[in-house]
């Protein structure tokens, strides 16, 4: 694993302090990427946190400035890059990768009010989005890892799976994207 982060049990506890800083400002947010994969899908290897933090459009220095003066930023620039990209890169004192993504649009905002508690280990929680939400930033996310993770998901939970959640939240993305051809794969998955 990464520098500072000798098993999974350790990257769930960092992940819990994390959540535990955006709790105590009442933050609104959820775990995404990996770690969500651990909970809905087959684990697999992650070796970073990756977390959507509700700042909406303007203002989301308010959100930028407190973790940076917490946590080590891994670019130059950091605070104008997150202003850019809407993404600030992170690291723990151990080198541990924190990418938070600013969200604000409304799929975004509909997917952290979804998410739900999971317990990771005993006595230690977090907050996750849904299945249905992992798979549709996955698919739109469209990169080649994504499309294994959407599989990894469907492997365990395509019996369960909301699909007319899935294809009402990715429509819109897909046709902002220009990019059908994601919900034609996503479906052929769905069959497979």
């Amino acid at each position: 694993m990464a520098s500072g982060v000798d098993s999974m049990e350790d990257l769930i506890r960092i992940a819990h302090e994390f959540e535990q800083f955006c709790k105590r400002r009442d933050w609104r947010f959820c775990f995404i990427g990996g770690l969500a994969l651990q909970y809905w899908g087959r684990p697999r290897l992650t070796r970073d946190v990756d977390l959507c933090l509700l700042a909406g459009f303007g203002g989301e220095e308010a959100f930028i400035d407190p973790l940076l003066a917490e946590y080590t930023a891994r670019v130059e620039d950091a605070r104008e890059f997150a202003l850019t990209s809407r993404v600030l890169l992170l690291a723990t004192p151990g080198g541990i990768a924190l990418d938070v993504s600013l969200g604000g649009i409304p799929f975004e905002e509909r997917m952290v009010e979804r998410a739900c508690e999971v317990e990771y280990l005993p006595g230690v929680n977090l907050r996750i989005c849904s299945a249905e939400d992992l798979i549709v930033q996955k698919a739109f996310a469209d990169r080649l890892q994504d499309w294994a993770d959407v599989d990894n998901v469907l492997r365990r939970r395509r019996d369960s799976l909301d699909w007319d959640h899935i294809e009402r939240e990715l429509q819109p993305l897909c046709e902002m994207k220009e990019a059908p051809m994601i919900i034609e794969r996503l479906q052929d998955m769905r069959r497979g």
